[in-house]
């Protein structure tokens, strides 16, 4: 018996119950499909994650509250008093007046507040940013509507107002023109000077929401002139970033009177914000994939079982053809083929079930198809076929002609 009949036999036998057939398919490619999308999912929220970090540009800087990372960077240790230093308005000035940060480009004091915005009979609950005007330039914020506000607007504290796109449009509407209207933020009129382009918000929160105003006005009327929420820095250069975060370091512990190493701020670059956030999303990308995997083994059980059930009924078969001098490696790779089929079939189903369903937006993630996860799910149900067929062929060609022929 050649191959060529071997896998006409097996095609055959596929066909006689396509019923049977049709759902042990159904299984395998579940599982193919699962794996190649839910891969696809990880893969696509660490690439809209990474796109909006870049975004903000490789030299920018943040400045927080919490250890620093570059707290050696002057050298020693010192003893000064940690407990009560925060970052403040001195904190910006000593970073933006001083020569000993030759690669510090610009410095973006902020505070922050959640409050209640209204336009007219519309209000809701966002973050209101103030900032002085070089945020949109350092961040590359762009204006879908109007302006951004300017320095002299800063300077006499004027109760003047960027939106963002969504907060735009629950508040004016789709289509109306927010430029010139006045909102009211806890219960202070801002008229609102532009509305930033809508930015994606994948993977985090994003300023779609979010009311930036002069950090002079936000301070006079809705933080008062404490602590600051943060410091965007941003760098000469890509290359210099290193050195003006060990720099901004320096300079305020300086201004707050501790040493370094006994630093209260964290200081974070982008890249070490890139690397934690891919490191994140590989681990979930994997959980993600082994959870899809179990459904791909629950195929490949299912395909086990639909072998033994034919083994079963083609005992006496299998007993005619060994009577007929058929060696027992013709009759198990009989059944591994139609195994293998199946789950061959099954995975190819599978991948083109995952590609038309990753045009799909799956919980506000565009899922992006590897060829890695394809080939791996598609290795994988094929060899799914050979080894969950593997038992069931053993079985078959090990049945004794006598006791195969007297079979019911």
């Amino acid at each position: 018996m050649g191959l060529g009949e071997i896998f006409s036999s097996a095609f055959r036998s596929i066909a006689s119950n396509l019923t049977r057939a049709a759902l042990t398919l159904l299984g395998v490619l579940i599982g193919v499909g699962s794996v190649i999308l839910l891969v696809g999912v990880g893969s696509g929220a660490s690439a809209s994650v990474t796109s909006r970090i870049e975004g903000l540009g490789t030299n920018i800087i943040t400045v927080s509250s919490g250890m620093s990372r570059y707290g050696n960077a002057g050298g020693g240790s010192g003893s000064g008093s940690t407990s009560a230093q925060s970052l403040t308005m001195a904190s910006a000035n000593a970073l933006q007046k001083s020569d000993a940060a030759p690669d510090v480009a610009q410095v973006v004091p902020q505070v922050s507040t959640s409050t209640t915005v209204a336009y007219g009979s519309q209000s809701t609950s966002t973050q209101v940013l103030g900032v002085t005007p070089n945020y949109f330039t350092v961040t590359d914020t762009k204006l879908a509507q109007g302006t951004a506000f300017q320095t002299i607007d800063n300077t006499l504290a004027r109760n003047t107002a960027v939106i963002g796109a969504d907060l735009a449009q629950t508040l004016f509407g789709s289509g109306d023109n927010a430029v010139g209207k006045t909102i009211t933020v806890d219960s202070t009129p801002f008229t609102v000077y532009g509305v930033m382009a809508e930015k994606d918000t994948t993977g985090g929160s994003s300023v779609n929401e979010d009311v930036i105003v002069p950090i002079a006005r936000a301070q006079r009327s809705l933080t008062g002139y404490g602590n600051l929420s943060s410091l965007t820095l941003q760098a000469k250069s890509t290359q210099a970033v290193n050195n003006a975060a060990a720099e901004a370091t320096d300079i305020i512990a300086g201004q707050m009177g501790i040493q370094p190493a006994n630093a209260t701020f964290t200081v974070t670059t982008q890249s070490e914000l890139l690397s934690t956030t891919s490191s994140v999303t590989s681990s979930l990308t994997t959980m993600l994939a082994a959870i899809a995997a179990i459904s791909l083994v629950v195929g490949g059980i299912g395909v086990t079982n639909i072998m033994l059930v034919t083994v079963s009924e083609r005992t006496r078969e299998i007993g005619i053809r060994k009577a007929l001098g058929a060696p027992r490696w013709v009759i198990s790779l009989q059944f591994v083929i139609e195994a293998t089929i199946l789950s061959t079939v099954g995975g190819l189903l599978g991948v083109g079930t995952a590609f038309a369903l990753s045009s799909m937006t799956i919980a506000g993630i565009k899922p992006v198809i590897t060829l890695g996860s394809v080939v791996l799910a598609f290795g994988v149900s094929v060899a799914i076929g050979i080894i969950f067929g593997g038992y069931p062929a053993i079985r078959a060609s090990s049945l004794k002609p006598v006791e195969a022929l007297r079979h019911e």
